[in-house]
């Protein structure tokens, strides 16, 4: 009779061991899964945040008074352009890179001086490597967030 009982208790060992398999299983598919779109989200919002700054560029540029467009001297300049009587405000706060969660952002310089866009410092591996806006096409294929630039180039118009 004891002989019964402990088969049955190995049994059950054996079913609680085998559910626990299962269950880490599932929870280590669900990790990956949430972890998946938690970068997705961070890649989302850094498409959003880059592409907003290189708009505030933009407006900069095109904004400088006189003839000589300039680009801004540094992002804290997009925050608040005193070259007006009445400052001009092109963000309303520096972002931080969603992918590193720091302040700090890649400069890329002007060749005549002063920022003309921002890249990532991340060198994490990208997820999304196709599918961008045609603005955004030389992501494809990208091995690095720091190869995502973004970048304000002015459209020259012929006179």
């Amino acid at each position: 009779m004891q002989n019964g009982k402990s088969r049955q208790m190995g049994f059950l060992l054996l079913g609680v061991l085998v559910l626990l398999t299962i269950a880490s299983y599932g929870l280590s598919v669900a990790t990956v899964k949430w972890s998946d779109a938690i970068k997705r989200d961070k890649e989302q919002e850094l498409l959003k945040v880059g592409d907003t700054i290189r708009k505030a560029i933009g407006r900069y540029y095109e904004q400088t008074p006189g003839l000589v467009k300039q680009y801004p001297p540094n992002l804290q300049a997009l925050l608040n352009d005193n070259r007006f009587p009445s400052p001009r405000h092109y963000l309303r706060k520096l972002y931080q890179d969603p992918i590193t969660q720091q302040a700090d952002w890649g400069i890329l310089e002007a060749p005549s001086g002063g920022v003309m866009g921002v890249y990532s410092l991340s060198p994490a591996k990208p997820y999304k490597v196709k599918n961008f806006r045609p603005q955004y096409k030389h992501f494809e294929n990208q091995l690095h967030y720091e190869s995502w630039y973004f970048v304000y180039v002015p459209v020259v118009r012929s006179s």
